[in-house]
């Protein structure tokens, strides 16, 4: 494969394309699949048939209003269709080119018209086990010229010049990590992806997976290159099967197109990929213990150093970022470093994809420069909070993460102002709350499941967690004292301080955050046995108060 033939590819596919008059794309991602958008695409295609127009229905990936699905894209009008079934298709197909059907029409423009597609950008467009539709769309051009154009070092150089950061969590520079796995010895080097997305009400990477596999592969093949690797890993969880199969069919298209294996576009650069599934731990979320996966053993993380891009996989050197990094590799080979930092914040660059859930309008994917505020993401992206109810907090960076308050709304999402206030940017899910949460329960959920996905490796994480949760269930069943508050934040302090990795060091950030900001919520559970949003049930431990008062 080389660029002439990559040009021929696309060229066949944009020729085959334009004899359609109208192109229907139907969202086949596992939202809209769980609304059987596979017999609407089925209803769609025969009603096309009997039509006699000249009309392609293809199969896509996410959209992004996962609220509003099944969605239904038409082109070249761009008219978006919402909530359809297969008994919508007669009229969807009869309104081509005439008037769109009013009763299914989307048209929320700010919630499209703000956000900043780079890693999203194929989003509704092409069909994820095509190849070929993912080159019409100048898929794997980077690769074709960073092998034919650039040596190792200067690919390094310009994914550092972009200043593109680790969208897994801790925001490391790229570069700075590439160049370390480079410069590191070793007669073998792997490259991994790290698709364990666990965080509660995240969903980014799966979508990207299930939507635009080619480019995840593709970023992979580059950073071999850069780095000196030969071999590859997706890491990703067994309950993303539609992932998985879209990964396979990919990996064979890959392989077919001479883009995956041996002496890749004529040139002397091997790298394939294999995929390894995890069994659902949030643990092997942590570098060392997905290697340990990997590996076939026992999911739990190493003390560091020695770091994976010294001693990882095997002992050699590794490079591991996640889904949405390698995403972001080709856009920024092709539009130029300088081009790509000029989005976000002098110090977080590019877009970021947000999973919105939890008490919003529109919930599902986003995709926004770095640097806007959060108010704008949930007011006008998400739509606000529906019901008439006020909005609470949004919980950022999962359990790992924090809540922030509604007169924070204001600040910019960047890796560092997230930190400011008590949270984090972690991989992305950003969960809303409303006036019917109550922010002690909200953090008493979050310990819980650190408890429970706890490896148990180290005391600190492994009875820690645990004993912020009995403190937590006692504050939330009205039996907490104020001895049980102070406790709980000397318990906190040395669960951060002690625990072996990112897991427990962060566990304590959800309760800290609403100690931080709801204080009195807390006391109101304490002092006056009541829970202001209605959520615990107080009355047992309330009911045993009393009786104790009257029988003294």
């Amino acid at each position: 494969m080389n660029l002439e033939e990559l040009e021929q590819i696309a060229e066949s596919v944009r020729q085959e394309n334009a004899k359609f008059d109208h192109e229907v794309n139907v969202c086949m991602g596992t939202g809209c699949l769980s609304q059987h958008s596979d017999r609407l695409k089925e209803a769609l295609a025969a009603e096309v048939a009997a039509s006699g127009k000249q009309v392609l229905v293809r199969r896509t990936g996410c959209m992004g209003l996962c609220a509003a699905g099944p969605l239904v894209l038409v082109d070249p009008e761009e008219v978006l269709y919402q909530r359809c079934n297969a008994g919508n298709a007669r009229e969807i197909v009869a309104s081509l080119g005439g008037e769109p059907v009013a009763a299914l029409q989307c048209d929320l423009r700010e919630h499209f018209d703000q956000q900043v597609h780079v890693v999203l950008e194929n989003s509704g467009h092409i069909d994820p086990e095509r190849i070929e539709d993912y080159i019409a769309r100048d898929g794997y051009l980077a690769l074709v010229k960073v092998l034919a154009e650039m040596e190792p070092l200067d690919v390094i150089k310009e994914i550092t010049e972009s200043g593109l950061r680790g969208r897994g969590g801790g925001g490391y520079p790229t570069g700075l990590k590439w160049g370390t796995v480079a410069k590191a010895v070793g007669d073998i080097k792997y490259v991994i992806c790290n698709g364990d997305e666990g965080d509660p009400g995240a969903f980014m990477d799966r979508s990207v997976l299930e939507s635009d596999p080619q480019r995840v592969l593709e970023g992979m093949a580059i950073a071999a290159y850069a780095v000196g690797a030969s071999k590859g890993y997706i890491y990703v969880r067994a309950e993303y099967p539609l992932a998985v199969q879209r990964l396979q069919a990919c990996l064979r298209d890959a392989r077919r197109r001479g883009l995956l294996g041996n002496n890749i576009c004529n040139t002397p650069f091997s790298f394939d990929v294999e995929i390894r599934l995890g069994a659902g731990a949030f643990v092997c979320g942590e570098e060392t213990a997905l290697i340990a996966s990997i590996e076939g053993k026992r999911g739990q993380p190493k003390p560091r150093p020695p770091y994976p891009a010294v001693s990882g996989l095997w002992g050699k050197p590794t490079l591991i970022n996640n889904v949405e990094t390698y995403a972001n590799i080709a856009p920024i080979l092709r539009m130029g470093a300088r081009k790509f930092a000029e989005l976000g914040t002098e110090k977080s660059k590019g877009t970021k994809v947000f999973a919105l859930t939890g008490k919003i309008t529109n919930t599902g994917l986003v995709e926004v420069p770095m640097g806007m505020k959060l108010r704008q993401i949930i007011e006008g992206i998400g739509g606000g909070v529906p019901g008439g109810h006020t909005f609470k907090a949004v919980q950022t960076g999962g359990p790992s993460g924090g809540c922030i308050p509604e007169e924070l709304l204001d600040i910019e999402v960047s890796y560092e102002s997230l930190i400011q206030v008590g949270s984090m940017m972690g991989s992305g899910g950003m969960i809303v709350m409303d006036d019917t949460s109550c922010m002690v329960n909200v953090a008493r959920f979050f310990v819980e499941f650190c408890k429970t996905e706890s490896c148990g490796k180290c005391i600190p994480c492994r009875a820690g967690t645990a004993q912020m949760y009995t403190l937590l269930t006692r504050i939330c069943t009205g039996e907490g004292t104020m001895q049980d508050l102070d406790l709980l934040v000397d318990l906190c302090g040395t669960i951060r301080e002690t625990s072996l990795c990112g897991l427990g060091m962060s566990a304590p950030n959800p309760v800290l955050s609403t100690l931080r900001y709801f204080k009195h919520e807390y006391i109101e559970h304490i002092v006056h046995k009541r829970c202001p949003a209605g959520v615990c049930n107080m009355g047992v431990a309330v009911a045993a108060g009393k009786a104790q008062e009257v029988l003294a």
